[in-house]
C-alpha cells in the first residue's frame, strides 16, 4: 500500500460518530466529531421567521423553528428586516456555549469541487491551489459551466480535474438548490430546508484527495458508501484503499487516536525536544505560551531559541487544527533578539497555515515580542464538545485552599459561639477539608471552650462544611449515630 494519511471512522455508535485524519506517521491530523442530538449545525439551510430586530446591535434574532434564535448581522442582508418576515438562511456559526448559531442569508453549496453560491456573481479559486497557471485554468473552466444568475468557488481539489467533472459536480448541486427552492416555496417558516450528509460523507468530499492512502471503517454499513464515493471521485483506479477494520476493540484505540485525545484536552502539550506549550482557551481569546522546558540545544543560546521556536510553531498549528479552536490566539514565543530569526519564524508559520482548511492569518510580532494569529471558527471546539464547567469550582478553574477553607469554618464556629454559647458543634465537611481541619482542633476548642466534631461528608463540595448542630455534648452525640446503621466518619479529639 502506498505511504499517505489516513481517515479512520468509528461510526458503530448510533448516538455519535467520530472521523480522525491521520499524517503518513499515524499522528492525528484533525478530527471531526457529530452527537445526533446536536442541533444548528453549520451548513444546515433554514427557512427562518424575524423575531426581534435590534437596530442598536445592527443585528435580528430569527427563530429556526428548533427552539434557539439565531443570529443575523443586518450588513449581511443589506437592508433591515420586519419582524415576522420569512428569510431563507443558512448558519455561518454552529450554535455553542449557550449562544445561538450565527445565520447568513448568503447561502452556499459545496460539493466535490466546487462551492455553488446562489445570487452570487462570477468565479473564485481556493487561495490554497497555489499555481498561477492552474489557477487560470479552474477559472477558465468554473466560467464555462457557471449557471446564469449563480457565484462559485473552486475548491483545492479541484487541482487537476477536468471540464466534465467540474459540469458534473454543478449539476448536482443545481439540482440541490432546486429541491431547497422547492421546499422554501411550499413550507411555512421556522423549518429546516436542507441537512448536509452524514458526518463521514461530509469529511470525505472535504478531505479525501489522492494524500490520502487508506479509509479505515468499523462500520459495514458504511462500506457502499465510502466505495462508492472513491469510484466517483478517482473512478476504477487511483483511489485509496477501504478497509473494513474487524477487530474487537475500538478502532481509535488501535490506531492511537483515543490517545491523542486524551492529550488534546491538557493544557501542557510537550514537544520531542523537551520543551511545551501551555495552551490557555478563554471565551476572548486564546494564548499559548512556549517554554524551553528540559530542552538545553546544542549549540549557542540564538540556535537553542530558534530551533524550539520553530518546533513549537508546527505543534501550535496542528494543536489549533486537532482541537478546533477559532478567533483570535496570541503565541508568546522564546524571545529572540535577532530580526532575521523573526522573519524565519513568521514565515514558517503562515507556510504551516497554508494547508489549513479553516482560513488562518498570521499578523506578525508585537512591540512585547507576541505573534498575533487569528483562524476562522465554524464549528464548536474540541474542549467545549468534550468537556463541561466543573461543578467542584464553579468553572473558575480552581477550588478553595485547604487553609482558606479552615479559616472560614473558624470564623463560622465563632460566629456560633458568640450568639448561642454552645456546649458542642456538629460540623459536616468535604472529606478532604475535615482532614485537613483535624490539626486545628484542639486549639479551637481551646479558644472557644466548646467541643467541635467534624463529620466527612462526600456529598459537599471541595471546600465546603455546614454546622448541623450546636447545642448540648449529649445531642451531638446522639445526632453521630447513623438511624439506618453503619457508622460517620468523625473526628474529635478524644
Amino acid at each position: 500500500m502506498r505511504r499517505g494519511k489516513t481517515i479512520v471512522a468509528n461510526t458503530l455508535e448510533s448516538e455519535e460518530s467520530r472521523v480522525a485524519v491521520l499524517d503518513p506517521s499515524g499522528h492525528l491530523l484533525d478530527i471531526y466529531l457529530e452527537r445526533m442530538w446536536e442541533r444548528q449545525r453549520a451548513g444546515e439551510i433554514y427557512k427562518a421567521r424575524v423575531d426581534n430586530v435590534l437596530p442598536g446591535m445592527n443585528a435580528a434574532f430569527l427563530n429556526l423553528g428548533d427552539g434557539r434564535n439565531g443570529f443575523l448581522y443586518l450588513a449581511d442582508l443589506g437592508r433591515k428586516p420586519s419582524p415576522g418576515e420569512e428569510l431563507v438562511v443558512q448558519v455561518a456559526k454552529t450554535a455553542r456555549k449557550g449562544k445561538g448559531a450565527r445565520v447568513t442569508p448568503r447561502v452556499s453549496l459545496p460539493g466535490r469541487y466546487v462551492v455553488l453560491v446562489p445570487d452570487g456573481r462570477d468565479v473564485g479559486v481556493s487561495k490554497r491551489v497555489a499555481d498561477e497557471e492552474e489557477r487560470k485554468r479552474l477559472k477558465e473552466l468554473g466560467r464555462q459551466v457557471l449557471p446564469e444568475g449563480f457565484g462559485m468557488i473552486v475548491r483545492t481539489v479541484a487541482e487537476g480535474c477536468g471540464l466534465d467533472e467540474m459540469r458534473c459536480d454543478v449539476e448536482d448541486l443545481m439540482g440541490l438548490w432546486d429541491e431547497i427552492s422547492s421546499a422554501a416555496r411550499r413550507t411555512a417558516a421556522p423549518c429546516l430546508l436542507y441537512r448536509d450528509g452524514g458526518l463521514l460523507e461530509r469529511v470525505l468530499r472535504d478531505e479525501l484527495d489522492r494524500d490520502v492512502a487508506e479509509v479505515v471503517l468499523d462500520n459495514p454499513e458504511d462500506l457502499e458508501t465510502v466505495t462508492s464515493m472513491c469510484l466517483k471521485f478517482f473512478g476504477p483506479s487511483g483511489g485509496p484503499e477501504v478497509t473494513l477494520y474487524r477487530g474487537r476493540g475500538s478502532v481509535f484505540e488501535v490506531y492511537g487516536v483515543e490517545r491523542e485525545l486524551e492529550l488534546a484536552l491538557d493544557k501542557k502539550v510537550w514537544l520531542s525536544s523537551g520543551a511545551y506549550l501551555v495552551i490557555d482557551q478563554a471565551e476572548a481569546l486564546t494564548v499559548i505560551d512556549v517554554n524551553t522546558g528540559k530542552y538545553t540545544g546544542a549549540k549557542d543560546l540564538r540556535h537553542t531559541v530558534l530551533k524550539t521556536n520553530l518546533e513549537a510553531a508546527e505543534e501550535v498549528a496542528r494543536q489549533l487544527r486537532i482541537r478546533a479552536i477559532g478567533g483570535i490566539v496570541v503565541v508568546d514565543f522564546i524571545d529572540m533578539d535577532s530580526e532575521e530569526d523573526r522573519k524565519i519564524l513568521l514565515e514558517r508559520l503562515k507556510e504551516l497555515f497554508k494547508g489549513d482548511r479553516h482560513r488562518a492569518r498570521v499578523f506578525g510580532i508585537t512591540p512585547l515580542g507576541l505573534v498575533e494569529l487569528t483562524r476562522k471558527r465554524s464549528r464548536s471546539d474540541l474542549r467545549s464538545v468534550l468537556t463541561r464547567g466543573c461543578p467542584m469550582c464553579g468553572s473558575s478553574g480552581f477550588v478553595e485552599r485547604e487553609e482558606a477553607s479552615a479559616m472560614k469554618l473558624k470564623r463560622a464556629i465563632r460566629k456560633a459561639v458568640g450568639s448561642s454559647s454552645p456546649e458542642a458543634i456538629l460540623v459536616a465537611m468535604n472529606p478532604h477539608g475535615a482532614r485537613h481541619c483535624l490539626e486545628y482542633l484542639s486549639s479551637w476548642e481551646e479558644e472557644f471552650r466548646c467541643r467541635i466534631f467534624l463529620k466527612e461528608d462526600p456529598s459537599l463540595q471541595w471546600g465546603k462544611f455546614k454546622l448541623e448542630y450546636q447545642g448540648q455534648l449529649r445531642q451531638v452525640e446522639h445526632r453521630l449515630v447513623p438511624s439506618s446503621g453503619g457508622a460517620w466518619v468523625v473526628h474529635r479529639t478524644d
